[in-house]
């Protein structure tokens, strides 16, 4: 998983400058899902909704530092009853339930503490990124260990090193400053934090060894700060940005969310055509140099006689707006910022049919738990798991999976709610796509409406337009319909209900309600009994 990478940040997904051959390679040997969508365009609830394979509105990490709440399953505790050693290198931006494990006696530094503290992933090495000096975000002890024995001496070489340059005179230019993101990072390429986390995960399947395990290796980039080693820090040009996808006509009168959205202070960085082109420089940079390290895990993988029996799924958490739409950072539902590059490359002969395939079925990222669940032979839990395992389509037997791909917002925590005037429990927008038109519902407000067969750019919303009314009707008639969905019902399985008979568990067990003589409770019995004889002859 890469943090911040657009779908179509990729030569397979169609960018003419950007050369990503050993993606490209991953896309021939599985299926590409060219339509995936993300359960909220922001890190933190999408990735929760990636670990659990639940919605946004179900598992209730709705925004960044907000606890995924003890008690959710998620893929760790899905395969460690197969046997399976579950493990993570690089990032989850989880934040553990503090108050709900304290209320049940867990220990943070138990074992179960730490898993349930830990996304249900074993912390190989957890590096979320993102050590800006202060308090509040811890630092990685690893990796400054690493950097003081490459000869860094200092004091927080996250900050200071790999995301920072230096100019002629040896004054630190920090990544952060959009201004300085063409410039070279201070690390070596093999000091940077993308081949850092790499190598890490390398030599967690070396130390792996036969045990069956699922590895997330979740890369930092090409997230912010912006700014990337030599030689990757000049290898795209101007002459290699891609015109940012906005039109005059989208600021004349935005939706009020989508208006305010323009205004935060990133928006309007990126709308400096000079400050667009020096993060493009970088974005491309970290982008080439996570193709190369794929690269270099890929022939480990070969060398190690691994390849042939292991599931890769490639993917991103969410993309970035890059300027388009007047917009910077993600947090709304274009393409830009809420579809991602999903590739699964599945090793068994059933695949072999769709090596290569560019599919146009609509997918979500709640569909990855459920996809390694079923490589692994493990049951369908679709009372928990509320994606859709994508074997069906990996193995041709079916071109799709769903009708329409959901993705929600929580934006009580940004300062767009107070400039809108909206409370905080209305802070809310969901996506509802079908292939074709995706309607935005935006509480409080008109919705949004876009039609991308006769308009793939999205420039032109057509929420407030009487002659779409029809079609905005039927998309709120499906959007009521997912809303109705049973999500919390998680303890005990839809089938295992129905398999129950309520009534007669009552009597067996002495509880007589209703029943208007002993003649009548032993006739019930009877045919019960009858039932289970002709239950038993069957199995």
């Amino acid at each position: 998983m890469c943090d911040q990478l657009r779908w179509d940040y990729l030569s397979c997904t169609g960018h003419p400058h950007l050369d990503t051959p050993h993606i490209d390679q991953l896309a021939k040997r599985g299926v590409l899902f060219d339509r995936t969508y993300v359960q909220s365009p922001i890190c933190g609830p999408s990735r929760m909704s990636f670990y659990t394979g639940r919605y946004v509105s179900a598992h209730g990490s709705t925004w960044n530092n907000i606890p995924l709440k003890v008690g959710e399953m998620t893929l760790g505790n899905h395969l460690r009853p197969l046997g399976v050693r579950t493990a993570l290198c690089g990032k989850t931006h989880m934040t553990a339930d503090v108050e709900g494990m304290r209320r049940l006696g867990l220990a943070p530094d138990s074992e179960i503490g730490v898993l349930v503290s830990q996304c249900g992933f074993e912390p190989y090495e957890r590096e979320d990124g993102l050590h800006p000096d202060g308090p509040r975000y811890p630092r990685n002890s690893a990796y400054d260990s690493f950097m003081k024995d490459r000869g860094w001496q200092d004091e927080n070489p996250w900050q200071s090193v790999a995301n920072s340059a230096e100019d002629d005179d040896g004054n630190i230019l920090s990544g952060w400053f959009m201004e300085n993101a063409d410039k070279p990072a201070r690390a070596a390429d093999e000091e940077s934090e993308t081949p850092y986390i790499t190598s890490r995960a390398m030599d967690f399947i070396r130390e792996a060894g036969d045990t069956p395990w699922c590895l997330h290796l979740s890369y930092i980039k090409p997230h912010w700060p912006y700014i990337v080693s030599a030689p990757y820090h000049d290898m795209y040009g101007t002459e290699t940005h891609l015109d940012p996808v906005r039109s005059e006509a989208e600021r004349a009168d935005p939706h009020p969310v989508y208006g305010a959205f323009m205004e935060e202070r990133v928006s309007k960085a990126f709308r400096d055509d000079a400050m667009r082109g020096k993060v493009l420089t970088a974005y491309m940079g970290l982008i080439k140099q996570i193709d190369d390290q794929l690269g270099r895990l890929m022939a480990f993988l070969d060398a190690e006689g691994l390849t042939d029996d292991t599931m890769i799924v490639f993917t991103s958490d969410h993309g970035d707006y890059l300027g388009d739409h007047w917009m910077g950072e993600k947090e709304l539902f274009h393409d830009a910022s809420a579809r991602v590059p999903l590739i699964v490359v599945d090793p068994s002969p059933a695949a072999d049919a769709t090596r290569g395939l560019r599919s146009d079925a609509l997918a979500e990222a709640i569909d990855v738990v459920p996809t390694i669940l079923e490589y692994f032979g493990g049951q369908a839990v679709p009372h928990i798991i509320e994606g859709r395992a994508l074997q069906p389509i990996l193995h041709g037997k079916t071109d799709a999976v769903r009708e329409v791909a959901i993705s929600e917002y929580d934006y009580s925590m940004r300062e767009v709610r107070r400039r809108l005037g909206v409370g905080v429990k209305d802070a809310r927008l969901t996506m509802l796509f079908d292939g074709r038109w995706k309607y935005i519902f935006a509480e409080g407000f008109r919705p949004m409406l876009y039609d991308l067969k006769a308009d793939p750019n999205e420039l032109t919303d057509l929420g407030a337009d009487p002659a779409y009314v029809d079609e905005i009707v039927r998309l709120e008639r499906q959007f009521f319909d997912w809303t109705r969905r049973m999500a919390q019902r998680t303890t005990k399985s839809d089938e295992w209900i129905a398999a129950q008979d309520a009534t007669l568990g009552e009597a067996q067990a002495g509880i007589l309600i209703g029943y208007r003589n002993e003649a009548e409770l032993r006739e019930v019995l009877s045919k019960a009994e009858a039932q289970n004889k002709v239950a038993r002859k069957t199995q």
